[in-house]
């Protein structure tokens, strides 16, 4: 009995959702430190995980101290494009003369590299925050309009219908109807622009700033320091996967029932 439950215990450990990428993780860093030592690739060419870790180990809080100025202009320019992007898709989705002017000046915005034009937020605004949050800004307020945009677009015109039969205000059937039916397809280009904000931020560094993770990734480049490189990076993906972690738990809040239904979809597939 003792036994049975120890293996029931360790299944579920096993099959617990973060467990798999975390051995997936382990497995590409053994990988990576097996093809340097088989291929005998140089440290100059790319660092081996030890040393990444020693510079985690020890250059800490000089990252930590880094990370908050990339953290903040992420968050800003995140915000910035939730609080923009979800209005101009709700008028895209409710006028197609809105939608015939504004639309397509959308997507040709995203033909325009953002390093292309980096540089002028520098000249415009300086090398203070406004620069990266800005970068953050554009790179995350397409997502949340493409897939706001859908969420209204694919309500049932049926349900519309019947709510405005019983003599519902436009406010009242756009909070009762359209806006929850919306929310999965928001909340999807969320989590899309949060992590495409943590690289619009760190485009602005590059480009003009004397902090942030893109500063030290660009200090270290010149100086062929890969392992504090390396090091940054592994900052910026675990800022990256926080974030969308806090929106997935946001999600997860606000729309229990379509979360429910997503991991039932998932577990009987």
């Amino acid at each position: 009995m003792a036994e049975a439950r120890v293996r029931s215990a360790i299944a579920k450990v096993v099959n617990a959702a973060w467990v798999r990428p975390f051995l997936f993780l382990i497995f590409i860093v053994v990988a990576w430190d097996l093809t340097i030592r088989i291929f005998k690739i140089p440290a100059y060419e790319i660092p081996a995980p030890v040393d990444v870790v020693a510079v985690l180990w020890h250059d800490w809080p000089e990252l930590l101290r880094q990370a908050w100025p990339t953290t903040y202009a992420t968050i800003y320019g995140f915000v910035l494009s939730a609080a923009f992007g979800i209005p101009v898709a709700m008028l895209i989705a409710g006028s197609k003369t809105v939608e015939s002017y504004i639309y397509p000046l959308l997507v040709f915005s995203q033909s325009v590299p953002k390093v292309a034009i980096a540089p002028l937020f520098v000249v415009w605004f300086g090398f203070g925050i406004i620069p990266k949050v800005i970068s953050a800004f554009l790179l995350g307020f397409f997502p949340v309009v493409v897939s706001a945009v859908q969420g209204f677009k694919s309500v049932d015109p049926d349900m519309v219908d019947l709510a405005r039969a019983l003599q519902g205000s436009r406010f009242h059937v756009f909070r009762a109807v359209n806006l929850p039916h919306a929310m999965p397809a928001i909340f999807s280009g969320l989590k899309v622009s949060v992590t495409l904000a943590v690289v619009g931020a760190v485009v602005g560094e590059f480009v003009g700033s004397n902090s942030g993770i893109g500063y030290v990734m660009q200090r270290s480049i010149g100086t062929f320091d890969l392992p504090t490189m390396f090091a940054a990076l592994v900052i910026l993906a675990l800022l990256g996967v926080i974030l969308f972690w806090i929106v997935d738990r946001v999600e997860r809040l606000l729309i229990p029932w379509h979360v429910s239904q997503r991991e039932e979809i998932v577990f009987t597939s």
